[in-house]
């Protein structure tokens, strides 16, 4: 091998150096086996309370008293064994139970494993498609991380996360951030000749270069860790905190946080906040999975403040308090909103429960004490214990039942299928979810912030305009027009200064565009070498990468790139390219027309901004400025005294490159806003491109009242004078804000913390962020869903993402809003289904047992039911396939209630229509069919034909119910689309085919009769019942259920008490708006013009706001459309700013804006603006006209006279 070479790429030296070296993987942790899934099913408590019922059950059928007959002396208690068949059959109730027991345990099992092993599937397919770039045999080739070998020669770049250790041999202002294995969150240098050691888990933050590795897998500095980790006793403590973490984190796998490893890795680091699994990404995704968890915590403690990092180091120091502060971190992480209503909603149901089934074995009990021992005043005999305590057992698993029955532990699972079943599909859909609950956690997005370069666009740079030697030029010119000496700069800047790895490839099929390979926007720039009839390679082959002299690497605070090389007589050049306001601002020279510098005054800057960089933006083209400046080489220059070095550039030429929108995003982002979804574009590119972009995807649209502003402006405006957020600031800018401009990293952490802290809005925002660079990190961590792009995306802003984009395409983004609103629907038709099951068993159970001493359905019985709704009903409706009517409707919020005023309808309505058929059957079903009583039957008798029509109609009942679950909104037609989900057809079909064979030959252990078929029609008659009855309850209108208001409101946290009769109050006023005539609007406009000039003066006055437009923002705006909308509209949506500032002061004014912007959106105007043409100008001319009385010539408002 050679450093400049690499490996051959021979395969028998590969083999050898992976079995000299080992291969570069981790091995997985084993999973589970079958046997302790099914002991991790048995550790449920209702369950372990039913084996006891059963065994006790078992044990006693067995028991025969001593003394012959004891019947007389025991009174009713012995009255069941009157033939010696009955009484030998008695073990039947307890194996069954037992039987049952065992088939939910064997089913909960199943689903985990199949769980487990999609997961993995999952995993593993996020580790294929991590990628490295490694030179061998001279060609530079893109291996699957586990393919790379002690010996091979990795490119690394910023933003990659480092899959090996190595050593580094060539490097350009190369900066790594060692946090995940030291703590220390300060990025470090590093260079051949100093400090060249890379380790596996770091992350590249800055810069570029070449390592030799030297070590993979077990043996890099991750594998000893995770090797550590192993080595802890893990078991034991992860199985307590499974069982409170399966339900959270939608996996059982995701436990694998191990408990433990805080502690260790602090030994085996000395690290402070060491979180090193979250480095495991590369090669083990299953552990990383469950560690991102926490790694989360740590991220948002570290931006929350800066105290809580102080604080960091001390704690973990202890090594005992890492534990604990483990716990907390644990807890800490938010659920999901699905989550906590979820897990809210089981407890309440659990307790009401418990304390129905207590209160059933206590009347049981004391009925039958009081009846024996009371009113007949029999003797406790010892002989006849034996037989009460069969009875009192009885009794208690009649209890059980109705707890088992009460309690909906088919919730998690209906869940968890749900959301692997999204999980999956989504897949197909280019999303390829990290953590499952993200998911669902979509569904309730009020917020998008997105990214524009490669999201909203294709990400497909070409150079499409261009201004050089004082000519500016709408389309690329001809070389010959150009001078020689021009041309040379400007091709060896391009050549030199850009990455190496950035090449145009020839198109892989004929007729094909080139292929673009590394950063786009240096391929846009070698594009136009190559339209200049001019070739890049050529120049690279004479100054090879090890040949540049420094390389300052973009980076979000300059902007820009430089290079610089070492010219042939001994001095210096240095190429710089970058964001053209930022480099123009610094070149004091530009390149004439034939190709000499000359001098460039800030006028002729201003002049250039104003003809060739607006234009170009208002077009939506990104602007580059591509400058150089020749250095003495000697005395040789600081090169690190940065700010002088990159100073006094000479200007070559400013590139326009298009990146053209994706053609399905308009429809896409149209699809969002009907949905209730803001969508908000944040980017690097100047304000004038962001904006023209913005407009042609439909983000913004002309005459709206929108903020368009810079990362300048926007901290202008949230921070106060000591430069903290405010974020009562932060509230006046964001509602309107659509696009941020020349943002920072920070700038897009801040506006994402900002509205997910605001609450302006009753319901908290769930705000997604899209991100690709590495400096995304902190913002997709903050945000409740951060998407990656997978194809453009660094591994850093991958790790940080809860979703992938597998086609970095905005729409896809739509498709998981799609999918999470579907869990959230899924789950709620099950809720619905499950509790009116468990309302109406309860009742019977406990009504039945309380009347005849016996509950009308067997515990057998009940745990079949309950089977059928628990995991074949979660099965059935969590999946459905969502469909477009999902994007219909607004986002439901964090407050809303789980259970909706519809369903807690619909749950009623059924709930004593299916009460009513069984009171009917119970108490005068023997009359109707003409059969035996089965009331009052003694213990151990056969199963009567009563109580099997009883049992038989109930399942019959739910099984069409589950029909009506399948709309939850009051739809009429619940069989639409049914057929499109075989799964939920096949399971109705098998549920009804397991019944008839139950019913016919279950016999003594389902406590059942035969029937003939008569009964089964009048059974399955008064089942289809229900979903004529469902009909009968969609045509109740829900205002009429005043009380079901409050029915539903299962999570309503911390509500504003005085939110509701506002909104009343905003209504009426709506309605009495609504009803106004044209003179009656006018009036109201003028009483609101006059209020809103009052407030003009007093905000100058009090000179609340400084400069009503900042100057530079829009220097030029007459040049960005001639549309008078547009001029206006960029002019005056600043007004209503002002009356913000004074809202606060003045609640008797705080209506009128209201009544101004409604009745400024009458129909007459299509523009919303304050009607921009119907009253934005005379607004804007009257206040003038009317303040300016007030103002002397040299007052902020005559200057904003003139400028208006």
């Amino acid at each position: 091998m050679s450093l400049q070479t690499g490996l051959s790429g021979d395969l028998t030296d590969l083999v050898k150096r992976k079995e000299a070296f080992g291969e570069n993987l981790i091995p997985p942790k084993k999973p589970k086996t079958f046997l302790e899934l099914i002991w991790e099913a048995l550790q449920d408590v209702t369950l372990i309370i039913l084996e006891v019922a059963a065994l006790i059950s078992l044990g006693l059928s067995f028991y025969q008293p001593p003394g012959g007959d004891t019947g007389d002396s025991c009174g009713t208690a012995a009255g069941g064994a009157e033939d010696e068949g009955e009484a030998e059959s008695g073990w039947i109730e307890g194996a069954a139970i037992l039987l049952s027991v065992a088939c939910v345990v064997l089913v909960t099992a199943f689903n985990d494993w199949s769980k487990e092993k999609q997961f993995r599937g999952l995993q593993s397919r996020i580790e294929q498609e991590q990628k490295f770039q490694v030179v061998r045999g001279a060609q530079v080739i893109q291996l699957p991380v586990a393919d790379i070998v002690v010996g091979d020669i990795a490119q690394i770049k910023y933003g990659d996360l480092l899959p090996a250790d190595g050593v580094l041999i060539q490097g350009n202002d190369l900066k790594i951030d060692e946090s995940s294995l030291t703590g220390e969150s300060d990025h470090v240098k590093k260079s051949a000749d100093r400090d060249p050691m890379l380790l596996s888990g770091t992350h590249v933050m800055e810069g570029s270069g070449r390592m030799l590795v030297t070590a993979v897998g077990v043996n890099s500095q991750t594998g000893i860790i995770f090797t550590l980790l192993g080595a802890g006793e893990t078991g034991e403590e992860e199985k307590k905190e499974k069982k409170g973490k399966t339900l959270e984190d939608g996996c059982p796998i995701t436990d694998c946080s191990n408990p433990s490893d805080q502690p260790i890795s602090t030994i085996a680091t000395g690290a402070a906040g060491a979180n090193i699994p979250g480095s495991a990404y590369l090669v083990n995704g299953k552990i990383q999975d469950g560690n991102v968890e926490n790694n989360q915590n740590k991220e948002k403690k570290k931006q929350d403040g800066a105290a809580a990092m102080e604080m960091q180091p001390l704690k973990s120091a202890e090594g005992g308090e890492a534990e604990e502060k483990k716990k907390t971190n644990v807890s800490k992480k938010e659920k999901s909103v699905l989550q906590g209503k979820l897990t809210k909603l089981a407890v309440q149901i659990g307790k009401a429960g418990l304390v129905m089934s207590a209160i059933t074995v206590i009347i049981l009990v004391l009925y039958f004490a009081v009846d024996n021992f009371v009113l007949q005043k029999r003797p406790w005999l010892p002989e006849c214990t034996p037989i009460y305590v069969q009875y009192f057992v009885k009794f208690f698993i009649i209890g059980v039942t109705v707890l088992v029955v009460a309690v909906p532990e088919g919730l998690p699972l209906a869940v968890t299928i749900s959301l692997a079943y999204s999980v999956k599909k989504m897949m197909k859909d280019n999303n390829l979810v990290r953590h499952l609950d993200a998911c669902e956690t979509m569904g309730n997005a009020t917020a998008i912030c997105s990214d524009k370069t490669g999201t909203l666009t294709t990400n497909r740079m070409t150079a499409v305009a261009c201004f050089i030697g004082d000519v500016f030029y709408k389309e690329i010119p001809d070389p010959g027009v150009l001078s020689t000496k021009s041309l040379e700069i400007l091709v060896n800047a391009i050549a030199l200064n850009s990455a190496y790895t950035t090449k145009i490839l020839p198109a892989a099929k004929e007729g094909g565009l080139p292929m673009q390979v590394g950063n786009k926007t240096e391929c846009g720039l070698l594009g136009l070498v190559l339209d200049l009839k001019r070739d890049y390679q050529p120049i690279r082959d004479q100054i090879p990468e090890e040949k540049l002299y420094k390389v300052y690497t973009f980076n979000s605070v300059r902007k820009s790139m430089s290079t610089v090389i070492k010219l042939p007589d001994g001095n210096f050049r240095m190429y710089s390219k970058g964001a053209s306001e930022i480099v123009l601002k610094k070149c004091t020279k530009i390149l004439s027309a034939d190709g000499e510098p000359r001098a460039f005054r800030p006028r002729d800057k201003d002049e250039m901004v104003k003809k060739v960089i607006e234009p170009m933006a208002c077009d939506g083209l990104r602007t580059i400025c591509v400058a150089y400046r020749d250095f003495p080489g000697d005395p040789e220059p600081l090169w690190d005294n940065e700010n002088d070095i990159l100073n006094e550039l000479t200007a070559v030429c400013v590139v326009g490159i298009e990146d053209p929108v994706r053609p399905e995003v308009p429809a896409a982002i149209v699809r969002c806003q009907r949905a209730g979804i803001t969508v908000r574009m944040v980017t690097g590119d100047n304000l004038n491109t962001a904006r023209a972009i913005a407009m042609k995807c439909g983000i913004i649209h002309p005459g709206e009242d929108f903020l368009a502003i810079d990362g300048k402006e926007f901290n202008r405006r949230i921070r106060n004078e000591k430069g903290e957020v405010e974020q009562e600031r932060m509230d006046k800018v964001w509602p309107k804000l659509r696009v941020l401009a020349r943002s920072s990293p920070t700038d897009k952490h801040t506006l994402v913390k900002g509205i997910i802290d605001s609450t302006l809005t009753d319901q908290r925002q769930v705000v997604a962020v899209t991100g690709d660079g590495t400096n995304d990190g902190p913002a997709l961590k903050k945000a409740d869903v951060g998407f990656a792009m997978g194809i453009a995306g660094t591994d850093v802003a991958k790790e940080a993402s809860d979703i992938i984009l597998t086609d970095d395409n905005f729409s896809s983004i739509v498709k998981a809003v799609m999918w999470g609103r579907n869990v959230y629907d899924s789950i709620s038709k099950f809720l619905q289904f499950q509790l009116t099951v468990n309302v109406v068993a309860v009742i019977v159970a406990f009504t039945g047992a309380c009347i005849t001493q016996d509950s009308p359905l067997k515990a057998v019985q009940m745990l079949w039911v309950n089977l059928i709704m628990d995991t074949f009903a979660s099965l059935a409706l969590a999946t459905e396939p969502p469909t477009e009517a999902l994007l219909m409707r607004k986002p439901y919020g964090r407050n809303k209630p789980l259970i909706s005023s519809t369903m807690t309808k619909n749950i009623l309505g059924h709930g004593i229509y299916q009460l009513v058929i069984i009171f009917s059957l119970l108490f005068v079903g023997e009359q109707i069919f003409d059969i035996d009583s089965g009331r009052n039957a003694p213990l151990h008798s056969p199963p009567s034909e009563h109580y099997t029509i009883i049992f038989n109609t109930f399942v019959l009942m739910q099984l069409f119910n589950e029909i009506n679950a399948r709309k939850i909104h009051g739809e009429r037609n619940v069989f639409d689309g049914i057929f499109r989900n075989p799964i939920f057809c096949s399971i109705v079909f098998g549920t009804f085919a397991i019944q008839i064979v139950i019913v016919q030959c279950g016999g003594k252990p389902f406590s059942c009769t035969p029937l003939d078929l008569e009964k089964w029609g009048w059974c399955t008659f008064l089942g289809m019942g229900e979903l004529v009855w469902g009909q009968v309850i969609a045509t109740i209108p829900n205002s009429k259920l005043r009380f079901l208001r409050g029915a539903g409101q299962l999570t309503k946290k911390n509500e504003m008490p005085g939110d509701e009769d506002m909104n009343e109050d905003n209504e009426e006023i709506d309605h009495a708006e609504r009803e106004l005539r044209r003179g009656q609007v006018l009036w109201f406009r003028g009483l609101s013009r006059i209020q809103t000039q009052i407030r003009v003066v007093n905000a100058f006055r009090s000179s609340l706001y400084e400069g009503l437009e900042k100057s530079d923002s829009r220097s030029s705006i007459h040049n960005f459309m001639t549309h008078p909308e547009f001029r206006l509209e960029d002019s005056t949506p600043h007004l209503p700013l002002i009356d913000d500032t004074d809202l606060e002061e003045d609640p008797a004014m705080r209506k009128t804006p209201q009544t101004l912007s409604r009745a400024s959106s009458q129909p007459q105007s299509p523009n919303k603006n304050n009607n921009a043409i119907d009253s934005g100008i005379n607004l804007t001319i009257d206040t003038i006209s009317k303040s300016a009385a007030s103002s002397s010539p040299s007052s902020p408002l005559h200057s904003l006279e003139t400028s208006l």
